[in-house]
C-alpha cells in the first residue's frame, strides 16, 4: 500500500457519516477510511476526445442485484413496488433513502449514492445534494472500472448542477463539480478553469489550492504546486494532505531535504505505524 493511502480525510468521513448513518459522524469500526486521490507523477493534463463509453445505471444496477441475498432482494422489490405506486414525491425521496439503506448495507454503495442523489433531487435539498455529489466523488476516487467512474463523475455534477441552479454562488457545489469534471470526464480543463476562478476569488481557499495544487504534481508543474499547498499550510499547518502533497511537490523540485523534512511532519501528524513505515522507507530512497 502507498503511503498516501493512509491518510484519513475527516470531511470525507463525515460525509460517508451522515449520508449513511443518519447524521452520525462516527462510521462503524469496519468502515475503511476514503482513500485518497492518487494523483501520477508526470503527465500533462489533456483534453483528449472521450472514448470509452460511460457505463449506465441500468447496467450497474443489473450487475448489483446479482450479488444481492435473497432477503435484501425481496426488500428491495417491495420498496420498488411501493414506489412505483406513489406520486407523492416527499413520499417517494423517503422511500428512496430506505432502499438506498438496503444497497448500502449489501456493500453495493454506487447503487446506493444513486438513490440518495435521487431522494435529494426530490427534496431540492442544497445540503444534501451537495453531499450526495461528494459521496460520489469519494466513489470515483476507489473505482477502478473507468466507465463507472464516468458515471460516478456524471451523477456528481448532476447534483452539482441542481444546486448551482438555485445557489449559483456555491462554493462547494462549483467544487464537486470542478473535481468531477477533473477526475472522471474527458474535459479535465474545465474543471481546472472552475478551480481556478475560486482561487481567484478567493486566494486562500483551501479546497480550491488543494485540488489546483494535486492537478500541478499530475502535470508536473512543482513550483506551481508548491505554492498552492504552502497556501494551504499558511491556514491549516496540520493538513495531513497537504504536508504530503507538498513533500511530494518539492521532491518534484528537486529539494529533496525539504521532502525529508515535510515526511517526517506529516508522519508525525498522521501517526499511524503502517504509514511511518512505508514513509521511512521513502525517506531512505531520497537520502
Amino acid at each position: 500500500m502507498r503511503p498516501v493511502h493512509y491518510i484519513s480525510i475527516a470531511v470525507a468521513i463525515a460525509l460517508i457519516a451522515l449520508l449513511y448513518w443518519g447524521g452520525n459522524t462516527v462510521p462503524p469500526k469496519d468502515k475503511q477510511v476514503a482513500e485518497m486521490q492518487r494523483p501520477s507523477s508526470g503527465g500533462a493534463v489533456s483534453q483528449a476526445p472521450n472514448t470509452m463509453r460511460v457505463a449506465t445505471f441500468n447496467e450497474i444496477l443489473a450487475s448489483a442485484r446479482k450479488q444481492l441475498s435473497a432477503t435484501a432482494a425481496d426488500t428491495v422489490a417491495t420498496i420498488e413496488k411501493e414506489i412505483s405506486a406513489m406520486r407523492d414525491s416527499s413520499r417517494m425521496a423517503v422511500s428512496f433513502y430506505s432502499l438506498s439503506g438496503v444497497w448500502e448495507r449489501a456493500h453495493l454503495l454506487p447503487v446506493a449514492a444513486y438513490y440518495r442523489a435521487a431522494a435529494a433531487k426530490l427534496e431540492n435539498s442544497q445540503k444534501n445534494l451537495t453531499f450526495a455529489g461528494q459521496l460520489f466523488l469519494e466513489l470515483l476516487e476507489q473505482e477502478e472500472n473507468r466507465a463507472v467512474q464516468m458515471w460516478e463523475a456524471t451523477e456528481a455534477i448532476a447534483c452539482a448542477q441542481q444546486v448551482l441552479k438555485a445557489e449559483p454562488d456555491n462554493e462547494e457545489a462549483k467544487l464537486v463539480m470542478a473535481s468531477a469534471y477533473i477526475q472522471g470526464t474527458s474535459e479535465p480543463m474545465t474543471g481546472v478553469q472552475m478551480a481556478l476562478g475560486i482561487a481567484r476569488e478567493k486566494p486562500d481557499n483551501v479546497p480550491a489550492n488543494m485540488l489546483l495544487g494535486r492537478m500541478s504534481i499530475q502535470s508536473g508543474q512543482f513550483d506551481k504546486a508548491v505554492k498552492r499547498f504552502e497556501t494551504v499550510l499558511a491556514k491549516e499547518p496540520e493538513n495531513k494532505e497537504a504536508l504530503y502533497f507538498l513533500a511530494q511537490a518539492y521532491e518534484g523540485t528537486g529539494n529533496k531535504t525539504k521532502a525529508i523534512e515535510l515526511l517526517q511532519k506529516c508522519k508525525m501528524v498522521v501517526n499511524n505505524p503502517d504509514f511511518s513505515r512505508e514513509i521511512d522507507e521513502h525517506i531512505k530512497t531520497l537520502k
